[in-house]
């Protein structure tokens, strides 16, 4: 593993700490107190990447601010990064932190400015082009997060600004005839500060790399809640959520940030409304239910849903016509790539109606309700009584095969074996890897897991993108640089819908699909009775010599490993909690 990795799991892959009480004067004064579960920690920079000046006149001292800092000012002169702006020229330079983070900036002074000191603009950005930007040019924006912002420093002081996904930061003195020395520039990265419980290593780094940027892209987006991505849509989508928390199962086990999510969702939408606006997103909400009860067990926090779900489901059997075809109102949506494919979202949702009400039955057996058990199960015989076409679309492809509405043999042959990796989607692309090892394509699917997620790592990515075109390859600069004449800039020039250009979030969980699809399948870990009382151990190595790793549990990690033998067999060997029953 490559020291960028190293350094992401030096600063993430640690165990929860004490948390400080309230001071007591405080809490006396103010009984209106609100938590977080974050730590925050400061990274110094590892690069310089540009400055304005490369002649030393206005940039002076530049790799000075690469040394580690300890964030205090002090008394002393020295020699520190010097910015100086004559009337017409503007001094500024770009720093690199090593990889994506989910913070802001600290900026350090030295007594040797005016008070107060000069004036600073700062852009965060999720590639150096993005740095380069103004926003309202080239789709650069300040939504969600205020990332492009000037701020007045102090004299002899610290001060820390600014929250956003970010791995670069430009810093430009902004008033003409100014002088400013700064001592230190640090990052301030705010996470969770959760263990890595879940791991896997194989023969191939590529994928071991690719399971490890799955992990961290959904650890950074663990905020106070679940969000889709720490630069834009720092919300709770409940769709997107799916794939987050099957890494998240995969990962970190347990963790208070998705039903606390989940709780925010069912509670911003009273019946009939559809979560976050889209019929397809309340369908994963009760899907999510499903699996995160599978994996953890807790039949407490599943009574909690009852109500809702089971009105929910009556809901959603009423958008059935007489035929068996979905006719639900809302927002239809899949994912954007598939959305003016109308054909496509039909199909999909189809199978999404067959998939939930699968899921419905199995909840209300376990909740009681053996009415609305029986009606989920008859609903599903009225769904499957409409088979639409695949339209030519991998994700509608692969909802009818998960959902059984048709063969995954044949969405896998017709569909989501052509083309390679084009058509593929980071959200739905999960979905896609599902579908082929449901029909058996297990090596198919880990080549497109080396070639489409593989290649966004080819172009300098540390966190997985919100949407990803193999064809974005061609002559595409890395994002880590500023961009060479004659390259394409691919954060400044692709990208659709809501997330055009430099708007492109470049850290998105839901495109961590990789991460969960090679625990389940590769390392073989699938989870047969709720809690993880009983799983079955299933590897598919496809052309790997071996692959170890280990998977929480409610009652502690499960340890794995498996080689391929001479004679072409796999030996597995495992060590698992004695609460927890283990087939092969």
């Amino acid at each position: 593993m490559n020291n960028k990795f190293l350094f992401i799991l030096f600063f993430l892959g640690i165990s929860i700490g004490v948390r400080a009480q309230v001071p007591p004067v405080v809490e006396g004064a103010n009984s209106s107190i609100r938590s977080t579960a974050l730590t925050q920690k400061f990274l110094s920079p590892t690069r310089v990447v540009w400055k304005s000046d490369e002649t030393g006149t206005q940039v002076k001292n530049a790799e000075r601010i690469l040394t580690p800092g300890i964030g205090q000012a002090d008394l002393n002169s020295g020699t520190y990064l010097t910015l100086i702006n004559g009337k017409d020229n503007k001094a500024g330079l770009i720093l690199d932190f090593g990889c994506e983070i989910q913070g802001g900036i600290e900026i350090i002074t030295t007594i040797n400015n005016p008070n107060p000191a000069g004036r600073v603009r700062v852009r965060l950005g999720e590639s150096v082009s993005e740095t380069m930007s103004d926003v309202g040019v080239e789709g650069a924006t300040n939504d969600h997060a205020i990332r492009d912002f000037v701020v007045q420093l102090p004299w002899l002081g610290r001060i820390l600004v600014g929250e956003s996904g970010f791995r670069f930061a430009r810093i430009d003195l902004v008033d003409p005839d100014t002088k400013l020395e700064i001592k230190e520039i640090s990052a301030a990265l705010r996470y969770r500060d959760i263990p890595y419980l879940g791991s896997f290593a194989c023969n191939d780094e590529r994928l071991n790399k690719i399971w490890m940027t799955g992990a961290y892209t959904v650890h950074l987006n663990m905020q106070d809640y679940l969000w889709d991505g720490v630069k834009r849509d720092r919300l709770v989508w409940v769709g997107d959520m799916h794939p987050e928390v099957m890494t998240i199962n995969s990962v970190f086990g347990d963790n208070e940030v998705v039903p606390k999510s989940l709780d925010l969702a069912r509670d911003l939408t009273p019946l009939p409304g559809w979560m976050n606006g889209i019929s397809s997103y309340s369908m994963w909400w009760l899907l999510i239910q499903r699996d995160w009860y599978y994996y953890h067990g807790d039949l407490n926090y599943l009574k909690k849903q009852k109500e809702y779900l089971m009105a929910l489901l009556h809901l959603l059997e009423s958008k059935i016509d007489k035929n068996g075809k979905e006719v639900l109102d809302g927002n239809r949506f899949l994912d954007w790539p598939s959305s003016e494919n109308k054909e496509a979202v039909h199909a999909g949702l189809q199978a999404m109606m067959v998939m939930t009400f699968n899921a419905g039955a199995d909840l209300c057996k376990i909740l009681g309700d053996k009415e609305t058990a029986k009606l989920c199960l008859a609903t599903v015989e009225r769904l499957k009584q409409h088979v639409p076409e695949m339209a030519g679309s991998k994700q509608a492809a692969a909802l009818l095969g998960m959902s059984g509405v048709v063969k995954p043999e044949d969405a896998n042959k017709e569909v989501l074996a052509k083309d390679g990796v084009h058509k593929m989607s980071t959200f739905y692309g999960y979905y896609m890897l599902k579908a082929r090892a449901m029909a058996g394509d297990y090596q198919g699917a880990i080549d497109n897991i080396r070639e489409y997620w593989g290649a966004m790592l080819d172009l300098g990515a540390t966190t997985f993108w919100e949407d990803f075109d193999i064809d974005w390859t061609k002559n595409a600069a890395r994002i880590d640089e500023v961009v060479p004449e004659g390259k394409v800039d691919v954060h400044e020039t692709y990208g659709g819908y809501c997330y055009e250009q430099l708007r492109h979030s470049f850290c998105h969980g839901w495109a961590s699909g990789p991460t969960s699809w090679l625990s389940q399948y590769v390392l073989g870990v699938n989870v047969l009775e709720p809690g993880c009382k009983k799983i079955k151990l299933e590897p598919h190595l496809g052309d790997l010599q071996w692959v170890k790793g280990s998977f929480p549990t409610p009652y502690g990690v499960l340890e794995i490993e498996h080689r391929k033998q001479e004679n072409g067999t796999v030996k597995t060997t495992y060590n698992a909690p004695k609460e927890v029953k283990v087939i092969l």
